[in-house]
């Protein structure tokens, strides 16, 4: 049975974190190597893909952690769970809603929609 809340945390978990190699580490744990990201913005394949993308957003956003909106749910191997990035303190500015694959209890693909865009 898949533990919706769980792999939603481990996923916004992994978008805080700040050091490469952990991240790299918490890839390997939660995500299959094949995984794949893609979202209206960007898309990335595989380990490195992914990687590369959460490092160019923590660039872009330095002061900015992401956090779970409301509670995740699912069925099967598929998870639904909706997120806020933005700085500590204040309601987040950018909220978007992500859809995970889960194959033999990883997350083989992540489908994300932004929900709220700042000058969108």
């Amino acid at each position: 049975m898949t533990d919706h809340a769980t792999i939603a945390r481990r996923y916004i978990e992994l978008w805080n974190e700040r050091t490469p190699s952990r991240r790299r580490e918490m890839l390997s744990e939660s995500w299959t190597a094949d995984a794949r990201y893609v979202d209206p913005l960007m898309s990335g394949d595989g380990h490195a893909g992914v990687e590369a993308l959460i490092a160019g957003v923590q660039q872009k956003f330095p002061d900015f952690t992401f956090r779970l909106i409301g509670e995740p749910n699912g069925f099967g191997d598929h998870v639904r769970f909706s997120w806020g990035l933005g700085p500590d303190g204040v309601d987040s500015p950018i909220k978007g809603t992500d859809f995970a694959v889960l194959k033999e209890g990883r997350i083989t693909s992540i489908t994300g929609f932004l929900d709220q865009v700042p000058g969108a």
